[in-house]
């Protein structure tokens, strides 16, 4: 079994305790002393929500950290493939933003030569994206205030930990460049 860690599923030992009154190792104990290294994901977060009354939300996330800690996932995987999302605050009203995802000639100026097929748009919400790959793109877009938003692109079914990497660097880059070009326009 790998070492438990000071933070799993992306969640502190800290915020772990505060919400199910236990930290990592106490869970990774519990967990195990249970049996629940051989069960699959699905029968552990059930125990833990009918053993330990924790909320659903709290369980997925404990049984991710228990399976990262032992050996069972890395970091970004899911049970179809590795997930990655990344955020950006820019100084743009979010109309702005989602226009320059959903509008294609507008798009090409800040994320060239990218063909993409546009699944589903809610306006100022949310855009889902078939990607070149078959991977799925999902953008979400929060008012920050009048002249403030938030983008958040989350990328699905990765192949891989590499890939799941790699897309999570382009991500990065590629909302400086979406920042650059509506903050250029405004």
């Amino acid at each position: 079994m790998k070492r438990p860690t000071a933070k799993l599923a992306g969640i502190t030992a800290a915020a772990v305790k505060k919400a199910t009154q236990r930290d990592w190792a106490e869970w990774i104990k519990v967990l195990d002393a249970a049996g629940a290294k051989s069960w699959p994901h699905a029968e552990i977060a059930l125990w833990l929500h009918k053993k330990h009354k924790i909320a659903d939300w709290w369980c997925q996330m404990v049984t991710v950290g228990y399976e990262q800690a032992t050996g069972r996932r890395v970091k970004h995987q899911t049970s179809d493939g590795f997930d990655v999302s990344v955020s950006k605050t820019i100084a743009a009203p979010v109309a702005n933003a989602f226009e320059a995802w959903r509008d294609a000639v507008v798009r090409e100026q800040w994320l060239p030569r990218t063909p993409l097929s546009v699944r589903k748009a809610t306006p100022h919400k949310s855009i889902r994206i078939r990607w070149p790959d078959d991977t799925s793109v999902s953008v979400n877009f929060w008012p920050k205030g009048p002249l403030k938003c938030q983008v958040v692109p989350e990328h699905s079914k990765l192949p891989s930990a590499a890939a799941a990497e790699e897309m999570k660097a382009y991500w990065t880059a590629q909302l400086e460049a979406l920042c650059a070009f509506l903050e250029r326009k405004a």
